[in-house]
């Protein structure tokens, strides 16, 4: 089969296309034929090396894709060949930057009429990390504030889009005017442009539009000082989630920043969350439901064939992309 692998770290240079035998489907997994995978900083970060799991080259790359059934291991129920289905890698498999992937089935979720491929591509990652963090973890509710940073980000667009339809006030922080009044596409109440508001500027313009209160929610895609600011930004009692530090610095915290306002700091990884044992199918089906239904738009930027998956990453570490990039793999 056709496949991108990782022959050494390094740049987008090292993505390097080639054929790879077709892979087959074990116990208790599901061959996807893949139609489209996902573009994700974690893809990044596993092509450079840094990734907390990366593994040892070669490696393909791909947490996320959309396709088709193809085979069924043993003991496989619940899926018939030639279903569209969505798939989760993080543990242990292949990545989908590939014709084939084998995958545990407790990582395959039915795609529900009314999503095409690009779109599902484009949920297992971003939109459902967005999910769990508002829906599940932070529980946001009507009449709460939250504030979305990075939030023309994949997982940013997502926040925004989740946040207002629980009935939230959302305050999108962005990193260029461009890119914030696009994120205000979304369901945004306030929209800040970072580039404007940095560092301890940023946390005034935050408690500025909430009355000096601070916001019921913060999500922090950023992490580094990022975090700092995040729990100043919080109100009395409210709750912080930290998903990523694409910062790729420490975040140097002040305690009083949090203890003394009763903040909840919560922690969110993908990968881990399955480990422990977490089933992300429920909650990937109940999120493509909502997307099928009109609830929430799904921004896809720019879409290029596997064997451009150099360019792909090249657009990803711009910076400049709003909202996802996706590989179309079949065909």
């Amino acid at each position: 089969m056709r496949a991108v692998r990782i022959e050494e770290f390094g740049g987008p240079e090292v993505l390097v296309p080639a054929e790879v035998p077709d892979p087959v489907a074990g116990p208790g997994q599901v061959l996807v034929r893949v139609e489209a995978a996902g573009v994700n900083r974690a893809d990044a970060l596993v092509r450079a090396g840094v990734y907390h799991r990366a593994g040892r080259p070669p490696l393909i790359p791909g947490a996320e894709a959309a396709g088709t059934v193809a085979a069924l291991g043993e003991g496989v129920t619940g899926f018939e060949v030639g279903q569209r289905v969505m798939a989760l890698d993080g543990i242990d498999s292949p990545g989908f930057y590939a014709e084939l992937a084998a995958v545990p089935a407790t990582r395959v979720t039915v795609l529900p009429d009314g999503v095409d491929p690009i779109e599902a591509a484009t949920l297992p990652v971003a939109w459902l990390s967005a999910w769990y963090c508002l829906r599940r973890l932070a529980r946001v509710a009507k009449g709460d504030t939250v504030v979305v940073k990075a939030a023309a980000s994949g997982v940013g667009t997502a926040a925004v889009q989740i946040a207002a339809e629980a009935g939230a006030r959302v305050i999108a922080l962005a990193g260029s005017a461009e890119k914030a009044a696009w994120a205000g596409q979304f369901g945004a109440a306030e929209v800040v442009d970072t580039s404007r508001h940095a560092d301890e500027a940023e946390v005034e313009e935050v408690l500025r539009l909430t009355g000096g209160r601070g916001a019921e929610v913060v999500l922090d895609t950023v992490g580094g000082r990022a975090f700092g600011r995040s729990l100043r930004e919080t109100a009395h009692g409210g709750r912080v989630v930290s998903l990523a530090n694409v910062a790729l610095e420490p975040s140097t915290v002040d305690t009083r920043d949090f203890y003394p306002k009763n903040l909840a700091i919560l922690g969110f990884q993908l990968t881990n969350l399955q480990i422990h044992g977490w089933d992300p199918r429920p909650d990937l089906r109940e999120l493509a439901e909502r997307v099928a239904a009109g609830a929430y738009r799904v921004p896809v930027e720019t879409v290029l064939p596997l064997s451009e998956a150099r360019a792909a990453h090249e657009r990803l570490e711009s910076r400049e992309n709003r909202g996802k990039i996706v590989l179309t793999v079949g065909g």
